[in-house]
C-alpha cells in the first residue's frame, strides 16, 4: 500500500519561507504525476502546483513566482518551496501522487499539513 507523509509545515511570518516535503512509502513501481493542493478554512481544495505528462510544472496564478515544486525520484519525494508567504497562503496543504504499485494504478493523498502565515 502506498502512503504519503507530508512534513515541513508550521507557523511563519508574512514574507517568510517554508519548505514542504511529501515522501511516498510502500511498494511503488512508478510515480507518474505529482501535485500539491491546499484547502483554507471555509474554502474548497485548490490546486497549487502539478507536474504535467510532459514533465513541466503548472502553478496556480496566486503562487507563481513565489512557490517552486521539485521532485527527488530516488527518494520518491516531492517538495514545495514557498517563499514570500502571505496570510492568504494559510491552509492545510496536501500532496497527491498518481502511482503504480503491485495492486495497480492509484491516486494517493497525504493527510495534510498545516501552514499558517501570521504576524
Amino acid at each position: 500500500q502506498v502512503q504519503l507523509v507530508e512534513s515541513g509545515g508550521g507557523l511563519v511570518q508574512p514574507g517568510g519561507s517554508l519548505r514542504l516535503s511529501c515522501a511516498a512509502s510502500g511498494m511503488i513501481f512508478s510515480i507518474y504525476n505529482t501535485a500539491w493542493y491546499r484547502q483554507a478554512p471555509g474554502k474548497q481544495r485548490e490546486l497549487v502546483a502539478a507536474t504535467t505528462s510532459g514533465g513541466s510544472i503548472n502553478y496556480a496564478d496566486s503562487v507563481k513566482g513565489r512557490f517552486t515544486m521539485s521532485r527527488d525520484n530516488a527518494k520518491n519525494t516531492v517538495y514545495l518551496q514557498m517563499n514570500s508567504l502571505k496570510p492568504e497562503d494559510t491552509a492545510v496543504y496536501y500532496c497527491n501522487f498518481g502511482a503504480r504499485s503491485p495492486s495497480g494504478s492509484g491516486n494517493y493523498w497525504g493527510r495534510g499539513i498545516q501552514v499558517t502565515v501570521s504576524s
